[in-house]
């Protein structure tokens, strides 16, 4: 027996991202830039992996503990956050990265709770993170290198999730 139309539809809105990418609408930060590679350029909407064409963000290199933030206005459920990695060289940079989730900005924001640890993603790629034990709640969304003589690139972070405090059954 042939799927309908429903069944197929509902198939791809329950594994692909019915909801929002509200770091969209958010407003970036970071603890340092290098030249013009703004936080913002990691919220732009384009998953473009080549630094050269300005679409990444970058902090000054061999920083100790750097960081990204978006901040999303308001607090959200969060279901999955994607990053896509430089793509012309250094992916390895990356590795060790730990993305963090909560309303507090002690320490820019660190010391929210852990979603999740970024082991690696390869050049040019994009993967997706899930919070452990699901979803977390939250408004800014951090991206932390620990340690010495680190630097910090990320060319998209996108961030998907429903408002706080509704049931995600009402978004999806």
């Amino acid at each position: 027996m042939m799927p309908s139309v429903a069944d197929v539809h509902m198939c791809c809105l329950l594994f692909r991202y019915p909801l929002p990418n509200v770091a969209l609408k958010g407003e970036a930060t970071q603890s340092s830039t290098l030249s013009v590679a703004t936080a913002s350029k990691a919220i732009d909407g384009r998953r473009n992996s080549f630094y050269s064409n300005g679409f990444c963000s970058h902090t000054a290199e061999d920083e100790t503990n750097p960081w990204w933030r978006v901040d999303l206005q308001r607090s959200f459920t969060i279901t999955a956050v994607k990053v896509t990695n430089r793509g012309d060289c250094c992916a390895e940079r990356l590795d060790g990265a730990e993305i963090r989730i909560g309303n507090s900005l002690e320490n820019n924001g660190n010391n929210n709770p852990r979603c999740a640890s970024i082991s690696h993603i390869k050049v040019g790629k994009t993967y997706t993170y899930r919070c452990d034990g699901g979803s977390m709640e939250g408004r800014f969304v951090n991206v932390f290198l620990p340690g010495q003589k680190k630097t910090l690139t990320l060319c998209e972070v996108e961030v998907y999730a429903a408002p706080a405090g509704r049931a995600l059954s009402d978004w999806i």
